[in-house]
């Protein structure tokens, strides 16, 4: 029996909404589904080509900042096409849609998904509990829609199948007028996102009273620095570069971890990282299991010595 499975494209985050096409394939295989994106008109043209149908919003009264219709969307979709499972990326607006619509349909919502896995014909979902500390498994179970959000940076959609795309209206009874109003829009300060990085130089709590030395290296590397929890907490570093289940998901190609354990919230936020040089005092940090080298000692000292060796051109 071939699946149904409905993303809703989130024009702020379009390419994170995207992604989840990967995630319905680890759910039902590549060929296993019928792929239904959920946009409002003139929103999303990426997606055309990559689903199988886009059910567009054209009523003008529904905005993209107005979660209370864009629940009523989700619902109507479903009453109309039922859906096996309702993706919908944890994107700030994301995140307020899709609670609303879980309770409009009275079904589960998992939140913040970082893995999937399908074990014995099971969905099983994975994400971070107790501030961080654990990892939870969450089995789906029962015949209502599986209504997850998915973490940024989560799944790499590698094979873009090209599909014949159908649009097709979709109308929804009981749109209201919108309750928020946009103001005024203001362009943010554009600001060096660590996701977008090759290279990464991160900083834990066993080195935060030098966290602010990291940048030369960082830079001698041509990449950026990032912080676990502990130091962000601790005021060193903004919340932007925090690595982990409560700061972003990276996949550089290198990742250099100094003074950082390693707890589970934080290994959350690595996925596919080609290397991973780790320094630390204690050889059996939990991070080191994971690490493709581990450098025990004082880890400034590494970072010290490693700068100097790059600005010299790896000579000495």
């Amino acid at each position: 029996m071939t699946r149904r499975v409905l993303i809703y494209l989130d024009p702020e985050g379009e390419a994170d909404s995207i992604q989840l096409l990967e995630a319905a394939n680890r759910m039902y295989g590549a060929t296993g589904y019928r792929s239904y994106g959920l946009r409002l008109a003139g929103t999303c043209p990426q997606a055309e080509g990559l689903l199988d149908v886009l059910l567009q919003v054209e009523d003008p009264r529904v905005r993209p900042y107005d979660a209370a219709n864009l629940a009523r969307c989700v619902e109507a979709a479903h009453r109309k096409h039922h859906f096996d499972a309702i993706l919908i990326p944890a994107t700030t607006f994301g995140r307020m849609i899709a609670p609303r619509a879980a309770m409009r349909l009275h079904v589960g919502l998992t939140a913040d998904v970082a893995d999937i896995h399908r074990e014995k014909g099971r969905i099983e979902l994975v994400r971070a509990a107790f501030g961080g500390r654990m990892r939870a498994v969450v089995a789906h179970r029962g015949r209502g829609p599986l209504m997850i959000t998915v973490r940024k940076n989560t799944f790499t959609l590698d094979a873009r199948i090209r599909r014949s795309t159908d649009i097709a209206p979709l109308v929804v009874d009981g749109i209201t007028e919108p309750e928020v109003t946009l103001v005024e829009r203001r362009p943010a300060e554009k600001a060096a996102d660590i996701r977008e990085s090759e290279v990464l130089v991160s900083g834990g709590g066993g080195i935060k009273e030098h966290f602010d030395q990291l940048e030369k290296l960082a830079r001698a590397l041509g990449g950026r620095v990032s912080a676990s929890r502990r130091v962000v907490d601790a005021g060193l570093a903004p919340r932007r570069i925090q690595v982990g289940q409560s700061g972003k998901t990276v996949s550089p190609r290198l990742y250099i971890a100094v003074g950082i354990s390693g707890s589970i919230q934080h290994v959350m936020g690595l996925k596919e990282v080609d290397t991973i040089i780790v320094a630390n005092t204690d050889r059996n940090a939990p991070l080191c299991s994971l690490a493709d080298m581990v450098v025990e000692g004082d880890g400034m000292e590494f970072v010290d010595r490693l700068t100097k060796r790059l600005l010299k051109g790896g000579k000495g």
